[in-house]
């Protein structure tokens, strides 16, 4: 059996992941297994929609918390370095997009991904663009569809 891959992670998504880990199994696993008790006292279960209801929401979340599980398991956190002056991961950084507006962005691993957060990951488009270039730099990104764009750095923390 092939060991799992390794889940690059910040010490923030990590903290993340375990609250999220920790409600799901202490709070809403409970609940959903209460709901599906209570709905199987109704009866005939073939036509009951809250037995059936519940029984796809413990699905959902049991597949949610094997997720989560393997992410806390196999992380390899990514701690912040000391000031740099290239983009490297947990790096956070300022662009601007040809006559955008500027836009605010933490290079982080895929698990904790989410642009409209301000976090990219570095296995993204616009991750792989970044990294390694300076302040000052126009970079451009080719995007998955076959298209390109040009970002300029405009700060890096």
């Amino acid at each position: 059996m092939a060991t799992p891959p390794d889940v690059p992670i910040t010490p923030e998504g990590l903290a993340d992941v375990n609250r999220e880990l920790q409600h799901l199994v202490g709070v809403r696993r409970p609940d959903i297994v209460a709901r599906i008790k209570a709905a199987r006292e109704h009866g005939d279960l073939s036509e009951n929609f809250e037995y059936h209801s519940a029984r796809n929401e413990q699905s959902f979340i049991e597949t949610r918390i094997r997720q989560l599980e393997a992410i806390v398991k196999n992380h390899v956190l990514i701690e912040a370095r000391r000031a740099s002056d290239k983009v490297e991961l947990a790096s956070t950084v300022t662009l601007v997009e040809e006559d955008g507006p500027e836009e605010k962005y933490r290079i982080v691993g895929p698990a904790e991904a989410d642009p409209t957060a301000g976090r990219v990951s570095f296995a993204s488009a616009m991750g792989r663009a970044l990294l390694g270039h300076r302040v000052g730099e126009e970079v451009e990104v080719h995007t998955p569809a076959g298209g390109s764009y040009r970002i300029r750095i405009l700060s890096i923390e």
